[in-house]
């Protein structure tokens, strides 16, 4: 599949459910609206669908949410897609995933082929992740690390940058990730759907981060890439890799190679746009896969050249009205 822009689009991204057992502060309001469970695509469909992308060509598969591990029976899909790893069609399965649930599934997520997955992590202190997550339990996302590292799955932590909340935390959670052989990337914050802070007072430009980071370590720029968004730096200082996501300050547009499907059938061309195409239609339209397989072309035939994400104290409103949830990031 390729877009109006000569860009190979190779890599979706599944969001299983809006659900989520926790609530970060930048993500979702306290109090969400979820929708309805009958609104949802079933698992049967779900696979339909991706199997669908993978005979398009797609070749690294990431399950997200919400939080895709509390989506009932989600195993169940796991191991259906895991065939397409069997075959040598599909090159990657993989998820992003807050830890709550790991300890639970990390055995079977191994034995499905699942060798690398993401883990959303801000903070070491279980007060202040209380805080962020509102419901949050850190010795618990700390079991289940635990357990993927010991099934033998490579982790990835993700933190999201919050100036005044973990910006200072940054060099401890870097040396303790890359004490445990993990990857650590940070990202800044997004301005997805309505939330009860004020972004603009979140908001830390990972240029900053990174000045305030090489008055302490040596970062050398490496080309290392996972299929995502990330630039890579090797600290040398720990020997482990840093990667930075900079919606914001450096976007990433240019070399974009994905698109996000959302539990509801809605195919998002992009994170910070609000045009999407509705596969659910097609899907459910007939036994066959042709209109479905039509209507992916048409969407990718529309995916934009850029997002327009802005936080300044200008701009009150989100760039676009639906939560991070929603999308699955």
């Amino acid at each position: 599949m390729i877009d109006p822009f000569g860009r190979s689009i190779d890599y979706l991204r599944v969001s299983v459910t809006d659900r989520c057992d926790f609530r970060c502060t930048y993500c979702m309001a306290e109090d969400m609206t979820f929708l309805p469970k009958r609104d949802l695509l079933s698992l049967e469909e779900l696979d339909r669908l991706c199997t669908t992308f993978v005979e398009k060509g797609v070749r690294k598969l990431r399950l997200t949410g919400g939080e895709p591990l509390v989506r009932k029976n989600i195993m169940h899909l796991v191991r259906q897609l895991s065939r397409h790893l069997d075959s040598g069609a599909l090159r990657e399965l993989t998820l992003t995933t807050n830890g709550s649930q790991l300890a639970r599934f990390a055995g079977e997520l191994a034995d499905c082929g699942v060798k690398r997955i993401n883990v959303s992590l801000d903070t070491l202190d279980p007060v202040k992740f209380r805080t962020i997550t509102r419901w949050g339990d850190l010795g618990r996302v700390m079991q289940g690390l635990d357990a993927a590292q010991a099934a033998g799955i490579a982790v990835k932590i993700n933190a999201v940058a919050l100036k005044g909340f973990n910006d200072a935390e940054i060099p401890d959670l870097m040396r303790w990730a890359h004490g445990r052989g993990m990857d650590l990337t940070v990202i800044e914050t997004m301005p997805m759907g309505e939330i009860d802070a004020d972004r603009t007072d979140q908001y830390l430009p990972l240029s900053l981060l990174r000045a305030n980071l090489e008055r302490q370590f040596t970062l050398t720029d490496i080309p290392y890439k996972t299929g995502g968004p990330a630039r890579y730096v090797e600290v040398a200082e720990t020997g482990g890799r840093l990667g930075f996501i900079t919606p914001m300050t450096h976007n990433f547009c240019e070399s974009c190679n994905r698109v996000r499907l959302t539990c509801t059938g809605t195919l998002y061309m992009c994170l910070g746009q609000e045009d999407a195409a509705d596969l659910r239609a097609p899907l459910r339209a007939s036994e066959g896969n042709e209109l479905l397989s039509h209507a992916i072309d048409e969407a990718i035939g529309r995916k934009p050249k850029g997002h327009d994400f802005v936080i300044d104290r200008r701009t009150n409103r989100p760039s676009v009205s639906r939560h991070m949830s929603v999308t699955g990031g």
